[in-house]
């Protein structure tokens, strides 16, 4: 089967606070690398009461120090918010810290509401109009020969994979053109997935980091020992999914039994496409979806995010995934 990843928020639950969220992304991650999973990546938000991964590179040393065979990276950088050199220099230090370990995925949202942006920008005007000329101006500071006066160090000459993160057609078309693999947000923005694939695939251009295109898709798994618990476990992520949308984010709430059935039809219809790339339930109910997304999409790899509440409940949730994919779990 194809490679399985761990997409991480570092969740902040309703009663706790960062550090132990940091606390359980360490764990899941060395529990991911004894699993067998291919990388594990944490993402850019900013001002979420749920979501500890704002500060993306420091948390990335912090888990790539706690392991030794994963690859850890972001998923992503989102980078309007920064300066590409600055981006160059940070992933240039972890990759010096941790060489042939680290990945660098980059988004061109902010990752966060109008305000947050404003504060964070070095402008705040076309900045994510000019994504592709600040992924290749990053690229260039991480390559051999820069055309740049100005160097990145560390940095410089070192080995680090970009990938292109997009949840558009906008992304699809930039990976291709720079031959760069190529991450899709399926698992919360699925609306245009497998014309953003055909599209990136009819594309691709042959590039020095890749010689063919490669596709991760992200794929919501809420695995238990039954379809019950299952279902009930999603419901956390039901509840930050509505409350972000209805403008009042929230720390990651515990399950509620039959949440779905108390909304209004509009935010059923909402939780429908928007968790539309999605397994819930027990392992066998769980495998025959994965194995049906992978069929339908030609997936090269899946990046597993699984939101839960209890983070013992989140572990056995990717140990499941880990045995379907056939890695027996330790």
């Amino acid at each position: 089967m194809i490679p399985f990843s761990i997409l991480d928020l570092s969740p902040i639950v309703e009663g706790s606070d960062a550090a132990q969220s940091f606390r359980n992304t360490v764990d899941l991650a060395q529990h991911g690398e004894r699993w067998g999973y291919q990388r594990f990546w944490l993402a850019e938000h900013h001002g979420m009461p749920g979501i500890a991964s704002a500060a993306t590179a420091v948390l990335i040393g912090h888990v790539a120090g706690a392991t030794s065979t994963i690859r850890v990276g972001a998923g992503g950088i989102m980078l309007p918010n920064h300066s590409p050199l600055v981006i160059a220099e940070q992933f240039g230090t972890l990759a010096s810290l941790y060489p042939g370990r680290i990945d660098l995925g980059l988004g061109r949202a902010p990752g966060s509401d109008q305000a947050t942006a404003r504060a964070l920008r070095r402008n705040l005007g076309s900045d994510a109009d000019e994504f592709p000329q600040d992924v290749v101006e990053l690229m260039d500071y991480l390559s051999s020969a820069p055309k740049q006066t100005v160097l990145a160090v560390p940095g410089m000459g070192l080995t680090v994979p970009v990938w292109i993160l997009g949840s558009s057609l906008f992304g699809a078309q930039l990976a291709a053109m720079l031959g760069l693999p190529y991450a899709f947000a399926s698992h919360f923005a699925p609306a245009q997935m497998l014309q953003a694939v055909a599209m990136y695939r009819a594309n691709f251009k042959p590039s020095a980091q890749l010689s063919k295109p490669h596709v991760m898709l992200g794929f919501n798994v809420f695995a238990a020992d039954t379809d019950e618990e299952g279902a009930l476990l999603t419901t956390s992520m039901q509840q930050a999914f509505v409350n972000l949308r209805s403008g009042h984010p929230s720390r990651l709430q515990p399950p509620m039994a039959g949440y779905a059935d108390r909304l209004d039809p509009t935010a059923r219809a909402m939780l429908d496409q928007v968790l539309s790339c999605t397994a819930i339930g027990s392992p066998d109910t769980v495998r025959a979806a994965m194995r049906n997304f992978i069929e339908r999409t030609g997936a090269d790899e899946l990046m597993i995010t699984s939101q839960m509440f209890d983070h013992a409940a989140r572990l056995r949730s990717y140990e499941i995934v880990a045995e379907i994919r056939g890695v027996k779990a330790v």
